[in-house]
């Protein structure tokens, strides 16, 4: 399929904050005749950001777990394939990221997967910057500088809140760090369509230059062992390690080779997407099914192996098998096996530990007052480490349900649609670093009515 005949994609990208669904929502209520399908990932476990996009004729795809890097991959795969099959439905798609990925994994899956390149071209990397609060955000987080490094276009978002020379010095370290892209200043997010849309911009070998290893793969699990196996049963055993569970995926008839290794974790990686199935101890390990071992029982930690036919097994793991000193054992001769093969997979990004998402959900009313008091007291305290709050409030009294975004100690709240004939409930997400989940809650539940 040529260039032309493929799917355009743009991924929307910023830091938590920027303006990313307020530019979204220009993009789908301007007329610019395109029908655009649009993916959305959220970081954290309850989903806000489709409830945050205006009503529109384009189908929104939400995926909602987690990291869109690498554990998510196999998810962005899915949904993609899954838009193929309505391919008369749509000509465009728009990948908004969470605030906390790095792009260049996310760009990755349009060029190393073969059935989503040949149905989908990257049309360019758009993202925005939060004028006020980059200075800090660059200086904290790894990932928003990975974000303006990729970008083709860099939306340099809030100019209204900062001076013109402000404004010059801020260009100026952004171009040090990207001199390939173009910067667009705007105000609430209001830019043309054009400028962020059919760019033909991502240049696969200007990225390459700027970043040899962009095609080395990321992946959800850090490790792969092939086991030769005869026929019979085995355990496979686990002592003490540093997490209470354990990821895996096994897949039989596992070659040794390079090329297929990474077969097995290209299969993997779509396994890791699906949602895990948990095995408490003395359970059957099932074959091509993404499972979670439970570990916490403090005597076994014994899983079933059952092979009907010789073959060689290879064990996709969240973590080492080093860490949980994990071994495979033939039963009936009590006798370990060793791998045949081994292989580290070292993803090149992790997250702050730090950093993480606080979801607050309660249904009824909250007092506005008591609101305000319990937020102004948390955000003049927590707000430089507040990265994200979002979210929708009942008011009491008040048909309309209260919008609320903001970032670090700057937040608005607005109304809304009406309530109508839904549950009247509130949904808050807050996203930073060393939040206290159990503190914040009880804050939030002495507002309610």
């Amino acid at each position: 399929m040529s260039t032309k005949d493929k799917v355009p994609v743009t991924i929307l990208t910023g830091f938590l904050g920027s303006g990313k669904t307020t530019l979204l929502n220009r993009i789908l209520s301007e007329e610019h005749g395109k029908r655009i399908a649009v993916i959305e990932n959220e970081y954290g476990e309850v989903g806000i950001d489709q409830g945050l996009v205006i009503n529109a004729d384009e189908e929104v795809f939400e995926m909602s777990n987690g990291c869109i890097c690498c554990t998510v991959r196999g998810d962005l795969i899915r949904v993609l394939g899954n838009l193929m099959k309505r391919r008369d439905k749509f000509d465009y798609v728009l990948v908004e990221t969470t605030g906390l990925a790095d792009p260049g994994p996310v760009a990755q899956t349009f060029f190393m997967d073969e059935e989503i390149s040949s149905e989908f071209t990257l049309d360019g990397i758009v993202t925005l910057v939060d004028a006020a609060h980059i200075d800090q955000q660059l200086g904290r987080s790894d990932e928003s500088s990975e974000q303006v490094a990729f970008a083709d276009v860099l939306v340099l978002n809030k100019t209204d809140l900062v001076s013109d020379d402000a404004l010059v010095t801020l260009e100026s370290r952004l171009r040090d760090m990207n001199r390939m892209t173009r910067i667009i200043r705007a105000e609430n997010a209001k830019v043309p369509i054009e400028t962020v849309l059919n760019l033909s911009a991502f240049d696969l070998d200007q990225i390459l230059k700027r970043r040899p290893t962009f095609l080395e793969p990321e992946y959800p699990f850090e490790w792969t062992g092939v086991y030769d196996l005869n026929t019979g049963k085995y355990e496979l055993m686990l002592e003490e390690g540093p997490d209470p569970e354990m990821s895996l995926v096994a897949l039989v008839n596992q070659g040794e080779s390079d090329e297929e290794l990474k077969d097995g974790a290209e299969s993997s990686v779509r396994l890791y997407a699906e949602k895990a199935n948990t095995l408490e101890p003395g359970n059957t390990i099932p074959y091509g099914d993404h499972v979670n071992l439970k570990l916490e029982d403090k005597g076994n930690k014994s899983f079933i192996l059952n092979i009907e036919k010789p073959t060689k097994i290879g064990l996709f793991t969240q973590h080492t098998a080093e860490e949980f000193n994990m071994k495979v054992i033939k039963s009936d001769e009590n006798k370990e096996i060793p791998f045949k093969t081994e292989r580290f997979w070292q993803a090149e990004h992790e997250h702050d530990d730090e950093v993480g998402s606080i979801a607050i959900e309660r249904f009824g009313d909250v007092d506005p007052e008591k609101l305000n008091t319990w937020m102004g007291r948390l955000l003049s305290e927590k707000g430089v480490d507040i990265f994200r709050t979002k979210g929708f409030i009942s008011y009491a009294g008040n048909p309309r349900r209260i919008v609320f975004q903001g970032v670090h100690m700057l937040f608005t709240a607005q109304p809304d649609k009406e309530w109508g004939n839904e549950p009247r409930r509130n949904q808050l997400v807050f996203i930073g670093r060393n939040l206290n989940e159990k503190e914040m809650q009880e804050g939030f539940d002495k507002c309610l009515i």
